[in-house]
């Protein structure tokens, strides 16, 4: 008999299931504590009662968990001085999105030789996921693959769905069934009503295929995901974060009944993909909330040990320790005086508060 399956088929290889990854890198009830009231603070920054400003910042992409880990040590204990003004997330991203072809993430190349190891990738993004939480830093991620949640998302405090995705049937079902709050990005062409029904359908009922925790094939049915909301990315037509932009973001909002909960990603479009250019977008994110708006409820920003970017793929040993291998990241000498500087500048939002 002709054959009719599997003609581009190399190989394949069975992953660990879910739940035995799981009880291999174990969440204590400690950590799991700590990601429920990090999601209920989550919940409550985005949706108005915590005045507290929303910062998702970090690495573009994990690829070093030494230098990655040394980061979010970092970055907790900045966390701690700021914490009554300002929420510090980390990006832990595993998985990246490639327009054409590219590493694609650690989860699926944690050698970065193009073994494509992917139950060692999914075992290490679940290690240092653990870690960080360990150092009660709350964890963002963008969620690529829709099977990878049931492997990590216990240990997520926040996530997104990508620009590339926001658009995507299934991203939308995934992100109905995810248990923390959620930010859409518009798309990459830069229209903000992707996002805008993207969210629509996360909150509602959903049901589709994907995987239990035993790795069996599963129709899924999902209650919907309430906790979602906007990121403005800026797109091929151009940055999107000024006042006007916002303003026309919060109007589509309004009138599609969603609260105007609005995140701006300060790298990407809105910076050109141009590192150095990422303060100038916080600073202009900044100037709006002291100028009293209320609807802008986070920020993110790339940000790494070592500014800039380094050519990859090259041998391992030569790679720049605390370097970004994909979009270039602000250094952490700028991050923490960013960190202060947005600080300072959110204390009329609290002196007003409490008047």
């Amino acid at each position: 008999m002709s054959k009719s399956i599997d003609l581009n088929i190399v190989d394949t290889l069975v992953l660990p299931v879910p739940e035995l990854l799981c009880r291999t890198v174990c969440r204590s009830e400690k950590q799991a504590r700590f990601v429920v009231e990090a999601r209920r603070q989550l919940h409550k920054i985005i949706f108005g009662t915590d005045k507290r400003l929303l910062l998702v910042i970090g690495p573009c992409s994990i690829h070093d968990v030494k230098a990655s880990l040394e980061y979010a040590e970092k970055l907790a204990a900045l966390a701690r001085t700021v914490e009554d003004r300002l929420m510090l997330v980390m990006r832990v991203y595993f998985e990246k999105p490639r327009t054409t072809i590219g590493w694609k993430g650690l989860i699926m190349d944690p050698h970065l030789d193009g073994t494509h190891d992917i139950p060692f990738g999914l075992k290490l993004a679940r290690q240092f996921l653990s870690d960080a939480i360990d150092l009660e830093l709350p964890t963002a991620t963008e969620l690529l693959d829709p099977i990878t949640p049931q492997y990590i998302a216990d240990f997520i405090c926040w996530s997104s769905i990508g620009a590339r995705t926001s658009e995507s049937q299934t991203h939308r079902q995934m992100a109905s069934g995810l248990s923390m709050p959620l930010g859409f990005k518009n798309s990459i062409s830069g229209n903000v009503m992707a996002a805008v029904n993207a969210i629509k359908a996360a909150r509602q009922q959903q049901t589709f295929l994907g995987i239990s925790h035993q790795g069996l094939a599963t129709a899924v049915t999902t209650s919907g995901n309430p906790n979602c909301h906007i990121i403005l990315r800026g797109g091929n037509s151009g940055p999107n974060y000024d006042s006007t932009q916002v303003a026309s973001a919060e109007a589509l909002l309004k009138k599609n009944d969603l609260t105007p909960a609005i995140m701006i990603d300060c790298s990407h479009g809105n910076s050109g993909k141009d590192h150095t250019r990422q303060p100038i977008v916080m600073r202009d994110v900044l100037k709006q909330i002291i100028e009293g708006n209320s609807s802008i409820i986070g920020a993110m920003l790339e940000s790494n040990l070592v500014a800039g970017s380094q050519n990859f793929p090259q041998p391992r040993e030569d790679l720049c320790y605390g370097q970004s291998i994909t979009d270039p990241c602000i250094d952490w000498e700028s991050t923490e005086a960013l960190v202060h500087e947005i600080y300072a500048g959110l204390a009329c939002r609290f002196a007003e508060a409490h008047s």
